[in-house]
């Protein structure tokens, strides 16, 4: 397998646990984490965390290339949790860097870490903390319905007994730290909804007949989960009938991978100009 085949599966790898991690969590199973079969809500959180450190882009200031270590620091919170994360990054690394735990309490101490976990009894942090944090490219991931408005990047929350994670995409943007645009679509704003995506070119919104299509495959995984519901994508198609590019509107991560997979293999009847086709599909027990 080539470099770049070897870093696409790699990601689409890592997009899978995530989505997975977004199921509920009384049900998850994640074996690879060397955890039990029912995994609690800090060990979902602890296995977010380490997705982060394995597909954020950090500025070279901020992680220098080499062996350096890739550190979380943890602030506030029991000492339960630290175990917990410590057991979930033991012997993981994320391309040359190992990942190091460790609790922080000072400005000094943090601007040390590459991620920082404010728990949700950690409260006392300002923005003027958080935004001298990101500006030394620390990734601030929180846990607290506050934390996005206070100039955290990354909030991790319970979502109709799931945990989702919300971007504050204006302060992950300031800290130059990177992730692909297929992570961030995984997000949920702070109102629920997903977030907005934006467009190179102004393509005519339209209805266009389809030529050929085959309906998305029920994963095996919502299968097994009973994971229901309706995915929303959006297709811009050529003037050709060709799909060229599939976005995810709405939907469970899975359901929304496989209608979005589907929609690449339509072909809709030709027109004059470029156009958006927005594709709804309701996946469930046939």
């Amino acid at each position: 397998m080539s470099r770049k085949g070897g870093l696409i599966q790699r990601e689409l790898s890592l997009l899978l646990g995530l989505a997975m991690l977004a199921l509920h969590f009384p049900a998850l199973q994640v074996p690879a984490l060397g955890q039990q079969p029912n995994a609690t809500e800090d060990q979902v959180k602890a296995a977010f965390l380490l997705n982060f450190a394995k597909l954020a882009e950090w500025p070279r200031q901020a992680l220098p290339e080499g062996p350096s270590p890739l550190v979380i620091g943890v602030s506030g919170g029991d000492e339960e949790f630290l175990l917990i994360l410590k057991g979930v990054t033991a012997a993981k690394v994320s391309g040359t860097h190992v990942l190091v735990v460790r609790t922080v309490s000072s400005d000094e101490d943090m601007k040390s870490c590459q991620i920082v976990f404010f728990r949700g009894s950690e409260k006392k942090r300002s923005q003027n903390n958080l935004h001298e944090l990101a500006l030394a490219g620390v990734l601030l991931v929180g846990e607290d319905q506050s934390f996005l408005r206070g100039g955290g990047m990354i909030n991790l929350v319970r979502d109709h007994g799931s945990v989702r994670f919300e971007v504050n995409a204006d302060v992950l943007d300031l800290s130059k730290i990177h992730f692909s645009s297929k992570i961030l679509a995984l997000a949920k704003t702070s109102e629920g909804a997903p977030p907005p995506v934006a467009t190179a070119a102004a393509p005519v919104e339209g209805e266009r007949r389809l030529e050929s299509s085959a309906p998305p495959g029920y994963p095996a995984i919502a299968q097994q989960m009973k994971l229901t519901g309706t995915a929303r994508v959006q297709a811009r198609v050529k003037p050709n009938g060709t799909v060229t590019e599939v976005t995810v509107l709405g939907g469970h991560p899975l359901l929304a991978a496989a209608l979005a997979d589907a929609v690449r293999q339509w072909r809709y009847q030709p027109a004059p100009k470029e156009t958006l086709e927005v594709v709804k599909f309701s996946f469930g027990p046939q």
